[in-house]
């Protein structure tokens, strides 16, 4: 993983420093909330419906040991002892003090971690397979593209104030696993018929008020014109992109209202201009990142097979692992959804334990997950079991990955000032409703996702069931959207008619998966027997 060179430290420490006058003087009285606003937002703090929230970035998810022991420690020490992982690979602890935020900046620095581009409108914590590096069908490892990227943008100083916030995701394989086309900018490494690598652009995706699936704008940029593409697809949102409307200024608005076509002509002119000016950076960076994230030394001829004579432990090891590159290896996903837990959520004792599992069996690296797990990227099979064993005498082991239980679901209206409706009930009582009936052994993989507002957090329009908290004259009201994907079979889930009470919302999804259970065909998903039959068996069963 990327360590900080000199460089790197000293604008890390310089912003602690900065960002710790500011607070004080926000203490003092000497700035008013409206100038201390953007100030705080450039250090991912926000002021939220009982406290500061501060979100923390995580580039590309990765951390390694000591990283999270460190972000344990604040929670113990400045938040109420757990952290919350987010859908951007990002943590966030919701119960922060003013005074406290310089020391917990400066906490983060000593190992090599910040709070920049968490907040504001510029280039946010740049996303990636959870997998990079580890999964056996990837053409290579995303994440030194990523750092690059993370690198380019950090205080780009053509980009501090974009239009809106903006999101990158990098991948590299054909299976995505970083929902890539509901991003401003999604990046897939390719191979061209030449053998080539090079990335494939996809531009103006998003989800939000008005949720688009991206255009592919260019299907193959030379890896070493990278940095230059992305900077021309910057600078032409960066020139049209609506100021003037917070509703209309995402890139996605603009390449839907320009059209792809005279989006890409534009970017392409752009790109040229670029090229002319020779803005990319030496190949020898690139290669100097590429150094960090060479693969670790795996054991020749380790052990291929599972004893898998303990059933519990067989069935977390089917749900919870994924095939590795090496022979005698395995990703294993730690799912932070216990039955009836608060999604995403980890305790400080927790996050320490997942510390030393890392530095036990993984190379001391894992892993945040988009879906708001970790994953320990290279675990030995022979080690699998001792892992099992001491994630489920803490609480982790819960054997749900993909299934209902492992739900994506924003911290809606308990924390956010956003939020119209409470997502974290919601999310909880499904969770206990599919364990205590059965069904959710049956169903298979079945991915929920649970927003409290439009703004889509919790990536509701993405999932093969999606819930929208709203609004409803003073009363929450929650919507049922079906049919949503944010792998490489994107799609946007449909509202299926009239919303739900909290009570209703719980029985209409249980109504939703009875419908798919008594019509789905052999091997088919949620997703697979909702593209067959349509909306229409499920409105009936919904609404009669």
């Amino acid at each position: 993983m990327y360590q900080y060179d000199q460089y790197d430290q000293a604008m890390v420490d310089a912003r602690v420093a900065e960002f710790r006058d500011q607070c004080q003087r926000r203490i003092d009285g000497k700035l008013t909330e409206e100038q201390f606003k953007p100030l705080r937002l450039m250090n991912g703090l926000y002021l939220q419906l009982h406290a500061y929230m501060l979100r923390v970035a995580i580039p590309y998810g990765t951390l390694s040991g000591r990283q999270m022991r460190a972000l344990a420690d604040i929670a113990d020490k400045f938040d109420r002892k757990y952290g919350h992982f987010t859908t951007r690979q990002n943590i966030q602890y919701n119960w922060i003090k003013l005074e406290d935020a310089g020391d917990i900046l400066a906490e983060l620095a000593k190992v090599e971690m910040h709070a920049i581009q968490t907040s504001g409108n510029c280039i946010r914590n740049i996303s990636s397979d959870h997998f990079a590096g580890a999964a056996a069908d990837e053409v290579t490892d995303p994440r030194p593209y990523a750092e690059l990227l993370r690198q380019w943008s950090s205080f780009h100083p053509e980009f501090s104030y974009l239009p809106r916030k903006f999101k990158f995701a990098v991948i590299a394989s054909d299976t995505d696993r970083a929902a890539m086309r509901l991003h401003d900018i999604g990046i897939q490494i390719v191979r061209n018929e030449a053998g080539e690598l090079g990335a494939a652009f996809y531009v103006g995706g998003g989800m939000g008020r008005t949720p688009m699936i991206a255009p592919c704008i260019r299907q193959f940029v030379p890896l070493d014109q990278l940095i230059t593409y992305s900077e021309a697809c910057l600078r032409v949102y960066n020139r049209y992109g609506r100021r003037d409307n917070k509703y209309k200024a995402r890139i996605k608005i603009l390449v839907h209202e320009l059209g792809a076509e005279e989006y890409t002509r534009q970017v392409e002119a752009e790109f040229a201009h670029l090229l002319e000016q020779g803005i990319e950076p030496p190949f020898a960076e690139l290669a100097r990142i590429r150094t960090f994230f060479e693969d670790p030394a795996f054991e020749a001829g380790a052990a291929d097979e599972l004893d898998r004579s303990d059933p519990d432990f067989a069935v977390w090891a089917d749900r919870n692992t994924h095939p590795h590159k090496q022979a005698g290896y395995l990703s294993a996903v730690i799912s932070l959804k216990p039955v009836g837990g608060i999604p995403g959520d980890a305790t400080a004792d927790q996050m320490r334990l997942m510390a030393q599992l890392a530095e036990d069996y993984s190379f001391d690296e894992c892993r945040v997950i988009h879906t708001q797990n970790i994953v320990l990227p290279h675990v030995r099979k022979a080690d699998l079991y001792a892992v099992w064993q001491k994630l489920e005498a803490s609480g982790l082991g819960t054997p749900n990955l993909d299934q209902v239980g492992d739900i994506i679901a924003c911290p809606g209206l308990d924390y956010c000032s956003l939020a119209n409706a409470r997502s974290i009930p919601v999310a909880q009582r499904i969770s206990e409703r599919f364990a205590a009936n059965g069904k959710g052994e049956t169903l298979g993989e079945l991915k929920l996702k649970i927003s409290g507002c439009i703004n889509a957090c919790g990536h509701h329009h993405a999932g093969h069931i999606g819930i929208l908290g709203v609004d409803k004259k003073g009363v929450e009201n929650y919507q049922l959207l079906l049919g949503g994907s944010e792998a490489e079979d994107t799609s946007l889930g449909k509202i299926t008619g009239p919303g739900f009470s909290e009570d209703g919302i719980v029985d209409a999804v249980e109504t939703a998966a009875d419908v798919y259970l008594a019509q789905r065909q052999d091997g088919e998903r949620f997703l697979d027997t909702y593209r067959r039959i349509g909306m229409e068996p499920f409105k009936e069963a919904l609404y009669g």
